[in-house]
């Protein structure tokens, strides 16, 4: 462990101060011991508590004040710690290949959103929407309010795409709106919404499926009612659409068809289609291609295009670009936090010469941890990428070592390496010696278990156990002490009243200096 200096002239004079006021306490008691030896009384528990302090009070001071620096460092290092992994989170981007693989990606008009992940490569394609994808929703007959009362018992099965329910009907729950409600509660529902809408003609049952996607109609099969009943009408088979092939796509955009694989009600239905299941349409540099959603992942690598209801029929530019901006951002980010490190170790070390002696240095000051902490990360932005050309530097991008250990950047001149020198950039962050490679490598040495950081956090913590330990054995001494002279003293304040009154009661009986005594007086 480090010794600090200033900790332990701290230590020193509190455990001088210590003696002094115990000095001070056991010259009050040899008073009280005196006065007692002349006939008072003695202080038997000031005077037993000032022994004891005499005793002990170097050492309790001198482990208080060796607890506290202890408690003090580990805070320190804990600050320093923290500093540490908050760098190491800011340099992920730099380290993990992640800078150079950020893109953005944006449309030339409107309803058609996109973002650019990882596996993005720029370049500018035309998107032609002919269709959003949408979920079915269909409208059930009217119903009177007598049959909405009572729709009758059965079964319905209900399947959207591939998924169904059973629900069965019964005097619970045969209503229209209890029979909506069943749906919409129901542990096993298919990703079917239910609701009851009251016209002018009656009351009407709408199911809306919840996915979008031509394969995700609706069907209802009802089974097990009685005739006549309500419940029957219920019954509804959707026909799935077909996704369209080139020709078919080409009459699309002329506008002679309105949707392609469009689902439609069977002949017959008494239900009514407002919204048919059907998939995304479009094309991208002439190349057909569907999605069962609206956001399509599988079109463009690393890239997701969202399309909303004003992207069909529309044809759009999507630029796919370098993020320059979040690189830029990304690479300031990592000089802030570098220099939130060096902050924190200044304070750590810092010296003020105008406070109080004991309390002038920094927690850390003259830590040889700190130092060579500080050293490593100053070694490495200072210096160059082993194997990359001359010059392949932070300085290269704009960013400058000052005096006092922090960097300042020139966010005109990395913005111009950014986005006309990417491979500087790529060399001076290349995930192997790259400079925020080698920062994170050396910072987790010195965070992992092992580290320098754990080994002095470790001796720190076996010295404040051992510190416990020793404040222990001394607080049973002060008990042992205490109870010992408590014993003793009583014992000599009882032992001097009895002399006392002895002594009275012989010059009573013979006389004193001013007195001849009552056996004089009957003497006489």
């Amino acid at each position: 462990m480090s010794t600090i200096s200033t900790s332990a002239s701290s230590s020193t004079a509190a455990a001088a101060a210590a003696q002094a006021a115990a000095a001070a306490a056991l010259q009050q008691a040899s008073q009280s011991i005196i006065s007692g030896s002349t006939g008072s009384s003695l202080d038997v528990s000031s005077l037993v508590t000032a022994l004891v302090n005499s005793k002990i009070a170097g050492q309790t001071a001198t482990l208080t004040a060796k607890a506290t620096t202890d408690n003090t460092q580990l805070s320190a290092i804990g600050q320093l710690s923290a500093s540490l992994s908050a760098l190491q989170v800011g340099l992920a981007p730099l380290f993990n290949g992640s800078l150079q693989t950020a893109f953005t990606a944006t449309a030339s008009g409107t309803g058609l959103t996109a973002t650019a992940a990882s596996g993005a490569v720029a370049g500018t394609y035309s998107v032609k929407t002919t269709q959003i994808a949408q979920g079915q929703s269909i409208t059930s007959g009217a119903f009177t309010s007598t049959q909405t009362a009572a729709m009758g018992t059965g079964t319905l099965n209900i399947t959207v795409g591939s998924s169904s329910m059973t629900l069965a009907v019964n005097s619970t729950n045969n209503t229209l709106s209890g029979i909506a409600a069943a749906i919409n509660n129901s542990s096993s529902n298919p990703g079917v919404a239910a609701t009851v809408v009251n016209g002018a003609d009656g009351a009407h049952l709408v199911l809306s499926s919840t996915s979008t996607g031509s394969a995700n109609t609706i069907n209802v099969n009802v089974t097990g009612a009685s005739t006549g009943a309500a419940l029957s009408s219920l019954a509804v088979k959707s026909v799935a659409g077909s996704d369209s092939d080139t020709s078919t796509f080409a009459t699309v955009a002329d506008g002679k068809t309105t949707s392609i694989g469009a689902s439609s009600l069977a002949t017959g239905s008494t239900w009514t289609q407002s919204s048919a299941a059907q998939d995304a349409v479009f094309s991208l540099n002439g190349t057909i291609a569907t999605s069962s959603t609206n956001a399509v992942t599988s079109a463009l690598d690393g890239v997701t295009m969202n399309f909303a209801s004003a992207s069909a029929g529309t044809t759009q530019t999507l630029t796919v670009a370098a993020d320059t901006a979040t690189q830029v951002t990304d690479i300031e980010n990592f000089v802030s936090q570098y220099n939130a490190v060096v902050s924190t170790m200044t304070s750590l070390t810092s010296f003020d010469s105008s406070a109080a002696a004991g309390s002038q240095g920094g927690p850390l000051l003259g830590d040889s941890m700190l130092d060579a902490i500080q050293n490593g990360l100053g070694n490495i932005v200072s210096g160059g990428i082993k194997g990359a050309a001359a010059g392949t530097t932070l300085a290269s991008l704009g960013i400058t070592l000052n005096q006092d250990g922090t960097m300042s950047v020139d966010t005109t001149a990395l913005t111009a390496a950014v986005q006309y020198n990417p491979n500087q950039v790529a060399a001076v962050f290349n995930t192997s010696t790259g400079i925020a490679a080698q920062l994170n490598s050396t910072i987790s040495a010195y965070t992992t278990t092992g580290g320098i950081i754990d080994v002095r956090t470790d001796a720190i913590t076996t010295d404040l156990d051992s510190i416990k330990d020793q404040s222990n054995t001394l607080t049973a001494y002060q008990a042992q002490l205490t109870s010992q002279y408590n014993n003793e003293f009583t014992a000599l304040n009882t032992l001097m009243a009895t002399t006392t009154s002895n002594s009275n009661y012989l010059t009573q009986l013979f006389g004193g200096t001013n007195s001849s005594g009552s056996m004089s007086d009957n003497k006489a």
